[in-house]
């Protein structure tokens, strides 16, 4: 399963008030809550397994109930298409698939579940197996019908398809690693933001250390980031651990992560009204850091 953890931290001093949450397992939601994340999201590719009767969306739906079985926190879910409410998210299309139909079927799935809180469509999975041109009809589908879309690009050198990504202008893109001069003009013009993800990055070799992760020209071009963990669980990080990451290799002091993270509330899989609790939040948890 990729799992690609995606969340809003408002610093250690700060009580957690209610989590925004995406198809977590009920650890991952405890475990992020205990970091005082305010919004997280989470992605999973749906599974089936005939010999125990588990199909694609019985497996989302054990998810669910997962998640409304948490008790150690506050949960908040905002339904897609409500006031102020609840909402989940998940990514349900990986390299793991082939056939352009197939693929079609994890939008549709995704689809059929918004009312239950689906928002987004995430490509990622295995880089060096299949090509764009077979899951750009899926993904064009996808945000045909209002869903978000994020894919992994860049994470092995291949110019032809991180071009082409680049041209689908996804709402976000992840990781960013292999990007040549041209790719990086063409990002920087279109502003798509990056997730950032260092401790995978380097774990992962797709950057030699961080002293050269592209994290800092990003930053200083002021391009839109957003601070991740990818799969927690397997790169045994944080998100609290990733901020420090940031501040040691590329001298963040609390202000710039603060700001870094009251940045990302603009790049949520969310709409207005999630945003504006968000920043509603953050403004006060800047007056009582005295930042």
């Amino acid at each position: 399963m990729v799992t690609f953890e995606f969340g809003l931290s408002l610093l250690p001093t700060i009580p957690c008030r209610y989590l925004i949450l995406h198809f977590p397992p009920t650890q991952v939601i405890e475990d992020f809550a205990s970091e005082n994340v305010v919004y997280l999201e989470l992605r999973t590719t749906p599974k089936n397994n005939a010999s125990i009767g588990m199909s694609k969306r019985s497996y989302l739906e054990a998810v669910l109930e997962g998640v409304r079985a948490v008790s150690a926190v506050d949960v908040a879910f905002r339904p897609q298409s409500s006031d102020v409410g609840s909402q989940k998210n998940s990514s349900l299309i990986n390299h793991t698939c082939s056939g352009s139909a197939r693929k079609k079927i994890y939008v549709k799935l995704a689809l059929e579940m918004r009312d239950l809180g689906v928002v987004g469509i995430d490509l990622s999975g295995n880089p060096i197996v299949g090509e764009w041109v077979t899951f750009f009809p899926a993904l064009k589908f996808a945000r045909e019908q209002g869903l978000y879309v994020t894919l992994h690009c860049g994470e092995v050198p291949n110019p032809k398809e991180i071009r082409a990504m680049l041209d689908f202008q996804p709402q976000r893109i992840g990781h960013a690693c292999c990007f040549e001069e041209e790719e990086w003009k063409t990002l920087k013009s279109l502003s798509i933001p990056v997730e950032i993800c260092l401790t995978s990055n380097i774990r992962t070799n797709t950057i030699p250390s961080l002293d050269v992760h592209h994290f800092a020209d990003l930053y200083n071009a002021k391009h839109p980031l957003v601070i991740c963990t990818d799969d927690s669980g397997v790169f045994s990080t944080s998100l609290s651990n990733e901020y420090n990451l940031a501040a040691a290799a590329f001298g963040l002091g609390k202000r710039e992560l603060f700001q870094l993270a009251r940045n990302s509330i603009d790049f949520v899989f969310a709409d207005d009204g999630v945003k504006r609790e968000l920043k509603e939040i953050v403004n006060s948890a800047e007056k009582k850091l005295d930042l």
